[in-house]
């Protein structure tokens, strides 16, 4: 059993590693040319070097080393993290094709299968506890994919997926300390320390990008962390907790899935009609734009760990918070009801109408 004194030193490690091994990497990635050019999709004006996820990566895993936990999935699950950073770095580097990236991914998901990682069973309200048996394996790895790919998509913005992953991971911490799940804990720990440690360079404005390398990580990590943890949470929606958690990255996903499909546009290629970019198209600063996000995967998250142990009323009222708070998020970024944003106009009303009142 680890005791208190070692994860604090552990999480400092994380870190203290990723802020100090950032400043190698910068200049690495210039060696190595990993560096990000502007663009007419990209905001940024100037050529940032990329790779910072690796900053991360190393963080984490010294912070392992450290602890030393001891679980029969973790292995597989670092030799996974490995084919990912290695994956994102050659894209970071030469830009694979999205099946060679897709690839990766799988490769990575299969260590983790291959070492019994599923998602075994989902809660169902009325039902119960419901057994997946051989479409377990299709919907991991379809998880791991799909998560990897989200914090992908939304790291568009100074400092956004490192600071949307922090919030969702601090979450997923609580969670995992109510339920006493250490090996989640002491992942959420770690990722937590070395995103921090590297925020530092990547808030706006940005000195360092993570790059690929650093959001296939992320995702894969928090895919990792959720089937260790919140998948096995028996609450009545048990399966929503990880959606509601990642609600932000899943929406803009999802999002840009519909859009790019509608438009007859490859799923897959990128473009700057984002959430994040939409946000700063309605006129928020870039700064701004990100602290909104933020405020928003805060509230998913906070609505989350009151999620996990609720009552079947309690659980349906969130989901309807739940429901609300995204469509607001689409509002503000003007992605529903060809830009009108009556909620936000309503609320906005009722706020100065109480000021009124009060003053």
């Amino acid at each position: 059993m680890t005791n208190y004194t070692d994860v604090i030193i552990a999480f400092f490690i994380a870190l203290l590693s990723a802020y100090l091994l950032t400043y190698p990497i910068k200049k690495l990635a210039f060696i190595l040319k990993v560096v990000d050019i502007p663009n007419h999709r990209k905001i940024h004006k100037k050529i940032t070097p990329r790779l910072g996820g690796l900053s991360i990566f190393l963080g984490v895993l010294l912070g392992l080393i450290y602890l030393r936990p001891s679980h029969p999935h973790l292995l597989e699950i670092i030799l996974g993290a490995i084919v990912i950073v290695i994956t994102g770095g050659l894209d970071d580097r030469f830009g694979l094709r999205p099946v060679v990236k897709l690839s990766g991914q799988l490769i990575a998901a299969s260590f983790l299968i291959s070492s019994g990682l599923v998602i075994e069973r989902i809660t169902l309200p009325l039902i119960g506890v419901v057994d997946l048996g051989f479409v377990s394996v299709l919907i991991t790895v379809i998880w791991i994919v799909g998560i990897t790919n989200a914090i992908n998509l939304i790291d568009g913005l100074d400092g956004l997926a490192a600071g949307v992953t922090t919030i969702a991971l601090t979450s997923m911490l609580i969670m995992a300390i109510i339920d006493s799940q250490l090996l989640p804990a002491y992942l959420c720990i770690l990722l937590i320390g070395a995103n921090l440690g590297f925020l530092y360079h990547n808030f706006y404005p940005a000195k360092i990008y993570m790059g690929d390398t650093g959001s296939n990580f992320l995702g894969y990590m928090i895919a990792v962390v959720s089937i260790l943890g919140l998948f096995k949470n028996i609450a009545l929606f048990g399966f929503i907790i990880p959606v509601i958690v990642l609600a932000v990255p899943i929406f803009d996903t999802l999002f840009a899935i519909v859009r790019r499909a509608y438009n007859k546009e490859n799923i897959m290629m990128a473009d700057n009609k984002h959430v994040h970019y939409q946000l700063i198209e309605a006129g928020y600063s870039h700064r701004k734009t990100v602290l909104i996000i933020y405020a928003f995967s805060v509230l998913f998250g906070a609505m989350a760990i009151m999620f996990s142990n609720a009552s079947m009323m309690t659980s349906i009222i969130v989901t309807f918070l739940v429901i609300g708070l995204l469509h607001i998020f689409a509002e503000l970024a003007g992605i529903v009801l060809g830009g009108k944003r009556p909620v936000i106009h309503t609320m906005r009303k009722w706020f100065h109408k109480f000021k009124r009142q009060r003053g």
